[in-house]
């Protein structure tokens, strides 16, 4: 338990950066070289390869080398675990509206009942 605590909380946290969030966005669409994803952004090479470190240290990214450049690949089951985290609250939120929503209409139509 606590493992996946520390898990999501790394996932959640590598995801709250917007750059970060927008090169994971970028790589999930094709695989890319840290060079290609530099390209994009008006920051150092150095500042692209820390979001990148903190995107791999989170498990949502890969880096494998290829001749001298590295390329960077999503990594798709870490957020299934983000994904199966969020669910349970979805699942509980959907169940208390539809509980409110019927609780609505039998208000509704009681006041309708009493006129």
């Amino acid at each position: 338990m606590v493992e996946q605590k520390h898990e999501l909380d790394s996932i959640f946290g590598s995801l709250s950066d917007p750059t970060r969030r927008d090169i994971l966005k970028k790589v999930s669409q094709k695989n890319m070289s840290v060079g290609e994803i530099a390209l994009h952004y008006q920051l150092t090479f150095a500042a692209v390869a820390k979001h990148l470190e903190v995107l791999h240290r989170a498990k949502l990214i890969n880096k494998n080398r290829h001749g001298k450049e590295q390329i960077v690949s999503i990594s798709p089951g870490t957020l299934v675990a983000a994904s199966d985290y969020l669910q349970t609250y979805k699942q509980q939120w959907e169940n208390r509206l539809d509980n409110l929503d019927r609780y609505l209409k039998l208000i509704h139509k009681n006041k309708k009942g009493k006129k």
